[in-house]
């Protein structure tokens, strides 16, 4: 949750993310569309809608198009970019069908905390990144950095490897000095 910003339940911000999706997807955000895309019924709906209406995250009138407010926008942001680096880390680095890992990002994005998620960000934008593009996961053995012949640290072809003199800033600076010489 960004400074400012309302704590609004899961629930709700289940909604909000539904709605700028919808919005994205049809140009306009309906509640019989947020019904749909949510599965519950239109009393579900029309219920949050006056909730989030209340905390000024949406501009909601009955039979109307449903918008985000600035703030609803904000926090929609924020969980749609939770759920993203959480399904990719679960997909892409654990080996998870799409489905499950869009399914299970869906639960653990409401109770992330910041810290651990820009961690994770910046591990999916390294292991994106990879140099060398050998990081696997292995299902018997786990996840690993090894190259192409085999499971062993020294097989992904860096001379970095495991060593502890790799210097990890801030900015995403994974290169080591030494091995720039």
């Amino acid at each position: 949750m960004k400074a400012g910003q309302s704590v609004v339940s899961a629930s709700l911000e289940d909604y909000l993310e539904a709605i700028h999706h919808i919005a994205v997807s049809n140009g306009a955000a309906r509640a019989k569309d947020i019904a749909m895309a949510l599965n519950v019924k239109n009393a579900s709906v029309t219920q949050a809608l006056r909730s989030l209406a209340e905390k000024n995250l949406v501009n909601y009138a009955p039979y109307e198009v449903i918008t985000l407010t600035p703030q609803g926008q904000s926090i929609a942001d924020d969980v749609i970019q939770r759920h993203e680096v959480l399904e990719q880390f679960l997909s892409q680095v654990l080996g998870f069908p799409a489905d499950e890992a869009d399914e299970n990002a869906c639960i653990m994005e409401h109770s992330i905390n910041r810290p651990i998620l820009d961690r994770l960000a910046q591990f999916m934008e390294y292991f994106q990144t990879c140099p060398l593009g050998d990081i696997h996961w292995d299902q018997d053995q786990g996840y690993f950095c090894g190259g192409q012949n085999g499971h062993q640290k020294d097989n992904c072809g860096r001379d970095v490897c495991g060593d502890q003199n790799i210097q990890i800033s801030p900015d995403l600076d994974f290169s080591n000095e030494d091995s720039q010489k």
